[in-house]
This record gives structure tokens, C-alpha cells and sequence, in this order.
């Protein structure tokens, strides 16, 4: 196994890795739209999700993978009313590349975020 990391993305608060290859995948853990200078979340639900998928493709790259190789993407939103506008934000940024996906509607996330995001994505050893 081999921890993947970036300065892209927050270093994690717990006992976790920013992303883990192995076998010609990469786990990415679960992704919050923190801002770094403030230590909250983002405002505004779109704005979250953009951080979100900014932080997924700089990780992916920092594994040697990219958004085009996603095999699965678990989203974490805070309010099924968001589907629609989640929904949207994602097909922008994958294009045509389709992954399997879940998006799971929960009472709330960590400190008021509105959306958490984990992946599994291609990335070759």
C-alpha cells in the first residue's frame, strides 16, 4: 500500500490518509469543503461542491489518476433538495465519463458541511 497525499487538500484531522493506492486503485477519503484560512466550510452549497471536486481531481492526479478514471464516487449531501444542483455540478465536470455512484442524503456532516465526498478511482502502480 502506498499513502498518497497533496498540499492540495487539507491534511487530515484524524487517524486517516488523504488517499491510499493499492493494486492499481486508489481510495480517496472522504473530502470537505473546508476553507483552510477560516478552518470552515465554504459558503453556499454549489461553492462546496466545486471544492470538492477541485480537491477530488488534484488527489486523483497526485495518485496518477484523473477524474476520467473514477470507478465510483459516494457523495454525502446534507438535504435532498441539493440533488438536482449536485447532480448538474458533477455531469459538468465528468463529461461523458459516467462512474458508478451513490449520493446519500444525511441529517448533517462535520462542522456544517453540506457535502463530504469519497472515491475509488483507476491508478496504475
Amino acid at each position: 500500500m502506498e499513502r498518497i497525499e497533496t498540499g492540495a487538500v487539507p491534511r487530515p484531522n484524524g487517524h486517516y490518509a488523504q488517499a491510499i493506492r493499492h493494486g492499481g486503485v486508489l481510495y480517496v477519503s472522504g473530502l470537505l469543503p473546508m476553507d483552510p484560512e477560516t478552518g470552515t466550510p465554504v459558503p453556499g452549497f454549489e461553492a462546496q461542491v466545486t471544492l470538492v471536486l477541485d480537491r477530488l481531481a488534484a488527489l486523483l492526479a497526485a495518485g496518477g489518476s484523473a477524474l476520467d478514471q473514477l470507478l465510483q464516487l459516494r457523495i454525502y449531501v446534507v438535504g435532498v433538495e441539493h440533488w438536482p444542483s449536485l447532480d448538474g455540478l458533477v455531469a459538468e465536470r465528468l463529461g461523458e465519463h459516467r462512474p458508478a455512484r451513490a449520493a446519500v442524503p444525511v441529517p448533517g456532516l462535520h462542522y456544517g458541511c453540506l457535502v463530504e465526498l469519497e472515491a475509488v478511482a483507476i491508478a496504475p502502480d
